[in-house]
């Protein structure tokens, strides 16, 4: 018997042996197409190159593609399990012509491969061909020999491919295999094609017309090949089955699930068998592409495939999660064609488990609600949408559960009455958001979330992608459209620009179109915290609400912004190993340029804190450990040690972000709560160097610091200044601060110097002096002089010393500094009855500009602003010395 693998390698060999270039499957979450949620068929991946936006790997290529339908037009998901043939995942097989073959080598490619290498018997092939295509009847005859009434003219769409009502189509050629007289059915275009007899096997579209608006203008100027062949259908053929899940892959891991379950894959529960086996694919794939459980968007179908699949487990009488258990086996199976599953099986593993863990809590108490509220139900009965809606909203059990739970006892659900339950809680959500105070504008968000539902953010993986203009947004109000130097908001389905949130700055980049548009993206915001709002400018083209846009995101400004972003969660951990667990974040910023990092704790830390924290970050920088992400309940992962950040609020899940090196405990070296974007590796920091710490409130402490080139250049910038002081002082850079020391030490000996000397001038009544050292005054001796260049602190000595010369009097003393003035008097003690040195002081002080001054009856001191008033502070003294007026 020929394995799936082996076909699957024999048919790319074929092709590779025939000049094609062997492309890999492109991952099932699609760049170039905002319209499909997964990848859905093998020419996507190419689909820009049949419009003519890029260039071919080359002119001939063959891949095996990864597909899944399982939501939107092509849905299979509740078929799967109960037919032959639908699967949620599939792969693809494909071969392509970007204008270099046409029909003729398609179909001799074809007939060769089926008939020569595969070795299929040409009794039991049939062709179809659309109705008008003589070209391809005629070569089918030719090439095939097959008779004509095997030759079928079809005149249904089922025989001519478009990829939208604009762009490249043209006729399709399909091959249908004959499984025998043993099953019902007729060959296709006869009245019972349906039935399971005639089987499609591959499909060859012949791209060869341009149609605008639905309608055919004309041939494509290079006329192309797209094929499609079902591997698992091929597989059922060459293996000499009828039924896909009796082929290899699928028996084995439907004999895994029997192992695990203890159950049979017979009568009713083959259903459950196939369900968990075709699911455990899709789920797992899609996983190892980077798409995780939630509840919108791609997030939900994987969530909603994972959740079909375990009820089937509980329906086999499964006692704990089963689907994660199975991973090995589709490692063993799948993972040397597709790597990808091998590398990320611990994260399929992970997710699955902990998915069916908490399904199987809403599973247990929804079924016993349920089948409380359809007690006495039989067949024909309709559980009534209030009831599944109260299921829904507040036990968790989604619509869709209930409808297949109840599918299998015939009664059905009012999902008009489910619907409009919604519709009410919604008005009700509406109704309680007018009523908090938001900004006005805001119900604009409301009414875009309500009608669009909220963006999916794809730009965890990638840096670029496709959306579809969902709304535009000028001068706070929604219009159709935009032209060249507006400011607009653009709102996209999905976007990988990041929306400011958690600390971290919005992306910003570019958005076009091949027709020309270009809008510079300055910011990205999110509002209701489910819609990216990209902010920017048309600097040309126009853009209206439909079209479809590619998206840039500017990759390295998202990498300086990642770097901060790691370098946060780093430096928590570190201070809280060398502070203490009392260490918890309160507040960042993460921007290009910078982080910055607040954090509870009681003072200041010190320089050996600082030190040792920036050596700590910088060393698991150096280990360069992969940064790990997984999606956790909240409560899951604060058991698992994740630390929560502040002002972030948490659903029913989060992100899990684990970086650094792994202590004794396993555990890694930072493990937190976080939606933000990453590193890859903590190696892609680079380097982290602290340039502040400070207060910001009591008991709150902040770090601002650089990463990568930032901080390199900020090195490179204080490494200069170190060079520049070196050459002015004439030393090299490591004899600076020696020589600095020595220079301080020199300057304040000159300093003490320089004070002697000015204290001596003064004794001497010599200098600077407003008049003469002593007078006498209203019968008082007086000494009132203003030093320029005395410190303040030299005042008090000085008046001793006058003080002790006159034996009996006042002196005041004005020292002059920069402008400011220290103003000070003594009085002797036999005076201190008649005059205060405080009042005086004040009188003089107030003369400066200033307010107060204080001391003892016999010695005050103060100051004022405005030295140039110097002399009219002795002044100011002298005259209460005088009586002329009263003291303050």
């Amino acid at each position: 018997m020929t394995s799936t693998n082996e076909i699957r390698r024999s048919f790319l060999d074929y092709f590779a042996g025939a000049g094609h270039r062997e492309v890999p499957s492109a991952p099932l979450v699609p760049y170039n197409d905002p319209t499909l949620m997964f990848v859905n068929a093998g020419m996507v991946p190419f689909k820009n190159v049949f419009t003519g936006l890029e260039t071919p790997p080359s002119p001939t290529a063959t891949s095996s593609q990864k597909c899944v339908r399982a939501g939107g037009k092509h849905n299979d998901l509740d078929n799967v399990g109960y037919t032959a043939r639908h699967h949620t995942f599939f792969e693809m097989l494909g071969n392509f012509s970007f204008g270099d073959y046409f029909k003729e080598q398609a179909i001799i490619h074809a007939w060769t491969l089926l008939t020569k290498e595969w070795g299929i018997s040409a009794d039991r092939l049939t062709a179809t061909v659309y109705h008008t295509d003589d070209e391809a009847f005629d070569l089918w005859r030719k090439i095939s020999g097959l008779p004509e009434e095997r030759i079928i003219r079809i005149p249904t769409k089922d025989n001519f491919w478009a990829m939208g009502d604009d762009g490249p189509c043209g006729p399709c050629s399909e091959i249908f295999y004959d499984h025998g007289d043993h099953i019902f059915g007729g060959p296709p275009g006869s009245p019972d094609e349906d039935g399971d007899r005639f089987v499609e096997v591959w499909n060859l579209v012949f791209m060869q017309n341009e149609q605008v608006a639905g309608e055919i203008v004309g041939d494509l100027p290079k006329k192309s090949i797209d094929t499609g062949m079902g591997l698992e259908r091929i597989a059922a053929v060459l293996q000499g089955v009828h039924d896909n899940y009796d082929t290899d892959t699928f028996k084995e891991l439907i004999a895994a699930s029997e192992s695990l379950t203890g159950v049979k894959a017979e009568g009713e529960q083959q259903a459950s068998h196939r369900v968990i086996a075709d699911h455990l694919r899709s789920t797992s794939f899609l996983l190892a592409d980077g798409v995780l459980p939630s509840n919108e968007g791609r997030g939900y179908v994987l969530r909603r495939i994972m959740r079909r699949a375990m009820r089937h487990a509980h329906l086999l009488g499964a006692k704990q999660p089963l689907m994660h258990r199975l991973v090995p086996a589709l490692v063993t199976e799948m993972g040397q064609a597709y790597p990808e599953l091998g590398r990320a099986q611990p994260l399929i593993e992970e997710t699955l488990e902990r998915e069916e863990t908490q399904f199987r809590r809403t599973l247990e108490k929804g079924l016993g609600l349920l089948e409380e509220a359809t007690a006495g139900m039989g067949e024909g009965a309709s559980l009534n949408g209030e009831t599944a809606f109260k299921l829904y909203d507040t036990y968790g059990f989604p619509y869709d559960l209930t409808e297949d739970a109840l599918r299998s006892r015939g009664i059905a659900v009012d999902r008009a009455g489910f619907d409009a339950a919604m519709d009410r809680q919604k008005a009700a959500a509406r109704a309680a958001w007018k009523g908090s105070g938001q900004a006005a504008d805001g119900e604009l968000w409301f009414d875009i979330a309500e009608r669009e539902g909220g963006t999916e953010f794809t730009g965890y993986s990638s840096t670029e992608g496709e959306g579809r203009v969902v709304a535009l947004v000028k001068d706070g109000k929604e219009v159709d459209s935009a032209a060249v130097g507006d400011e607009v908001i653009v709102l996209v389905n999905q976007t990988p620009f990041y929306g400011e949130s958690g600390g971290q700055a919005g992306d910003a980049g570019t958005i076009t179109t091949p027709d020309g548009l270009q809008i510079a993206v300055d910011d990205t915001s999110k509002p209701l915290g489910r819609l990216h709002a990209h902010h920017g400018k048309i600097e040309a083209g126009a853009i209206k609400a439909g079209d479809t846009v590619h998206l840039w995101v500017d990759a390295d400004r998202r990498d300086r912004i990642r770097a901060n972003h790691s370098a946060t969660h780093l430096v928590h951990a570190a201070l809280r190993n060398r502070l203490g667990d009392h260490v918890t974040q309160k507040g960042s910023l993460v921007a290009e340029d910078r982080l910055r990092f607040d954090f509870s704790h009681p003072k200041a830390l010190s320089d050996e804190d600082i030190a040792a924290v920036e050596a700590e970050v910088n060393a698991e920088i150096r280990h360069n450990d992969t940064v790990l992400t997984r999606l956790m309940s909240p409560d899951d992962a604060i058991a698992a040690g994740a630390m929560a950040l502040f002002g972030e609020k948490y659903g029913d899940e989060v992100r899990v972000l684990s970086m650094g090196h792994a202590g004794s405990d396993g555990k890694s070296y930072s493990i937190e709560l976080c939606g933000g974007t990453h590193v890859r590796a903590t190696g892609d920091i680079g380097i982290f160097r602290i340039v502040s710490e400070s207060a910001v409130s009591s008991g709150v402490r902040r770090i601002e610091a650089l990463t990568g080139e930032a901080a390199r250049r900020w090195l490179v910038h204080r490494e200069d200044a170190l060079k520049d002081a070196a050459a002015v002082i004439r030393a090299t850079p490591e004899e600076v601060p020696g020589r600095i020391a020595a220079l301080m030490d020199e300057r304040k000996r000159l300093e003490r110097e320089l004070a002697e000397a000015k204290k001596a001038l003064a004794l001497g009544g010599g200098g600077t002096a407003s008049g003469p050292a002593d007078e006498d005054v209203g019968g008082v001796t007086f000494s009132g002089q203003v030093i320029d260049g005395l410190e303040a602190k030299e005042l008090r000595g000085l008046l001793d010393e006058a003080k002790q010369r006159m034996g009996s009097g006042v002196a005041a003393i004005c020292a002059v500094n920069d402008g400011k003035a220290a103003f000070a008097v003594g009085v002797t003690d036999d005076l201190t009855g008649r005059f205060s040195a405080v009042d005086l002081v004040r009188a003089g002080v107030a003369a400066l500009g200033g307010k107060g001054g204080g001391g003892r009856p016999d010695m005050a001191q103060g100051g004022g602003p405005d030295g140039s008033k110097a002399e009219e502070a002795i002044t100011a003294v002298r005259r209460i010395l005088a009586g002329e007026t009263a003291a303050a």
